[in-house]
């Protein structure tokens, strides 16, 4: 217990820092460390998944306030866009975690790995979407809103990788559109937090003490010291080129989409 506890420590000080840095919430490598650790626990493998993105998402709501925190001071929030964005990410995001009950385990697993692959492509290649138009009017924000929340559910994220690109497409700067995203990311954590505790309430063979599919000493682990690593991060997103970092990260989803694929297929 011991050795799990350290681990979900050291966990959340690197989620905090790539919540920071990325504006990505420390989910994509959150929830294969949580099941990774799950499987080493011998939970039952049809609840490990879920009880991985239901905790990843309570993390992000700690992890987002601070990071937010620490972009609004540099002016990098734009406070508009995340209200005109808000009403859309809580119903997709609470939508698709409440769903995530019925969903098999299996493809919330494959939809997982798929998701870490096009993370990982995206910063390899740098592929941004040309600042071609402004932002979208109310029900375009509505429906941008939910389509992110329900992608951000099913992968136990802040939705940076979703909102970064979806804002930089809209022609907001790429400092603007990282700190924004990080306060998106807490209305994103909040609801699917919150959809992931009533799906998963009364369900059998969760380790207690748990709130649905919220597996509570593993979110108290992270949190403990990730809100104090995401104003690191975000300090470090406005200091440094972090487009090596980015390309080092994607290597390193890749090995864990890998490890995960290869885990499913029955090959380890």
């Amino acid at each position: 217990m011991l050795q799990l506890l350290i681990t979900y420590a050291l966990l959340g000080g690197v989620a905090g820092i790539l919540a920071g840095l990325f504006g990505i919430g420390g989910g994509l490598v959150i929830v294969p460390m949580l099941v990774l650790a799950f499987e080493w626990q011998g939970m039952d493998p049809n609840l490990i998944m879920k009880v991985a993105l239901g905790t990843s998402l309570a993390t992000i709501i700690f992890t987002s306030v601070s990071s937010t925190l620490a972009h609004n001071k540099r002016g990098a929030v734009l406070w508009k866009v995340v209200f005109g964005i808000a009403p859309g990410i809580l119903i997709g995001t609470f939508l698709g975690a409440y769903s995530a009950h019925w969903l098999p385990t299996d493809f919330l697993r494959i939809f997982f790995i798929v998701f870490l692959y096009y993370v990982a492509w995206q910063m390899l290649t740098g592929k941004k979407p040309p600042a071609s138009r402004t932002l979208p009017g109310s029900a375009g924000m509505f429906g941008a809103g939910n389509f992110i929340g329900l992608i951000s559910s099913w992968v136990g994220i802040g939705g940076g990788t979703l909102s970064v690109p979806f804002l930089l497409w809209c022609n907001t700067t790429i400092h603007a559109a990282i700190g924004t995203a990080s306060a998106i990311g807490f209305f994103i954590a909040v609801s699917g937090t919150l959809g992931y505790i009533l799906g998963g309430w009364g369900v059998t063979g969760i380790p207690g003490p748990s709130l649905g599919y919220v597996f509570i000493p593993v979110l108290l682990g992270i949190v403990c010291v990730s809100v104090f690593t995401a104003p690191l991060g975000a300090k470090l997103a406005h200091s440094l080129d972090t487009n090596k970092l980015k390309r080092i990260f994607a290597l390193l989803l890749i090995v864990v989409a890998t490890r995960m694929l290869l885990k499913q297929m029955g090959v380890m």
